[in-house]
């Protein structure tokens, strides 16, 4: 991928904390916490978050459950394997801790689309377009993989994109509850996430690879 010195992920989520636990990634230990982010229509957003354990001693605080947080960091993916089953999982890595200042939820995103997009409308009549966006992290050769939705003409604009179309867009980070039935009948409940983005560009169209081979 290539690298980038533009900002491609940001994201801001301010809300309470709980199910505290530490774990240690890459020799780093990190607090791995549910935030709450409530919505205006009252349903509330369960975000998994991971803060690095220096910058909450270096700010002063003392986590525990209960206590609201405004964080600064991006919204990132990793692929955990689960009885030999690869995983997409989706978490706010926070960068910075903030006053607070009312409940926030907000993330801005440039990326590539790189999965067929999928296009859909509900029984009253409503467009859906489901996209799989990848996020180049800057001065890096890694990627975030972030499942969004675009609504509306949002969403027919998408519809037809090619993969490879480089798009940004600004939205919230959104969960939902799914149940999933296993091979000896047990049912369990999952949660999804994902970004909805309430505003879209399309920023470059992919090069056709006659283009390159002339170039």
């Amino acid at each position: 991928m290539e690298k980038s010195l533009q900002p491609t992920n940001i994201a801001r989520v301010e809300g309470e904390i709980s199910q505290i636990n530490i774990k240690k990634r890459g020799g780093i230990l990190y607090y791995s916490c549910t935030l709450n982010s409530p919505r205006y229509s009252g349903a509330v957003d369960t975000i998994q978050v991971e803060i690095p354990k220096r910058l909450v001693e270096r700010k002063g605080i003392t986590l525990r459950e209960g206590v609201v947080l405004n964080l600064k960091g991006e919204f990132r993916s990793r692929n955990e394997r689960e009885n030999g089953i690869s995983h997409l999982i989706l978490f706010f890595l926070a960068k910075d801790i903030l006053p607070t200042d009312g409940y926030y939820n907000k993330v801005y995103f440039q990326g590539f689309i790189c999965k067929q997009p999928v296009y859909r409308e509900t029984p009253f009549k409503k467009q859906i377009c489901e996209i799989l966006l990848a996020v180049n992290r800057p001065l890096s050769h890694e990627s975030d993989y972030i499942p969004c939705i675009l609504w509306g003409t949002n969403a027919i604009t998408v519809r037809d994109l090619p993969i490879g179309t480089k798009i940004s867009g600004e939205g919230r980070i959104q969960s939902r509850k799914y149940s999933k039935q296993y091979e000896n009948g047990e049912i369990s409940t999952k949660i999804a996430y994902e970004v909805s983005l309430n505003s879209m560009k399309v920023e470059a169209l992919p090069v056709p690879a006659d283009d390159k081979a002339e170039a």
